[in-house]
């Protein structure tokens, strides 16, 4: 086997980080939408939903999922939060 050059080695090590971390990044984003999902109440829908469409847009710009994908989700999102009903008091 051919030695590899220190650039090589430097690459390897860079995308292994990389992996590692976009691959946090997608499970954070995914558990939050999971989370988002199983809200019951209009109100509490509402306080969380601008933290998980900016979440979305952070994804897009760090290129872990496609800006059409993010799309889509917070347009189901925002659908979600149309088809709940407002807690009565």
């Amino acid at each position: 086997m051919a030695k590899k050059s220190k650039s090589v080695l430097k690459t390897t090590r860079q995308a292994a980080k990389r992996r590692i971390m976009n691959r946090t990044k997608k499970q954070k984003l995914r558990k939050m939408l999971k989370d988002v999902r199983n809200i019951k109440e209009k109100d509490e829908l509402l306080k969380i939903l601008p933290k998980v469409q900016a979440n979305i847009d952070k994804s897009v710009k760090s290129r872990i999922i496609h800006k059409n994908t993010a799309a889509r989700l917070k347009s189901k999102l925002v659908k979600l939060s149309r088809g709940l009903e407002t807690k009565k008091t």
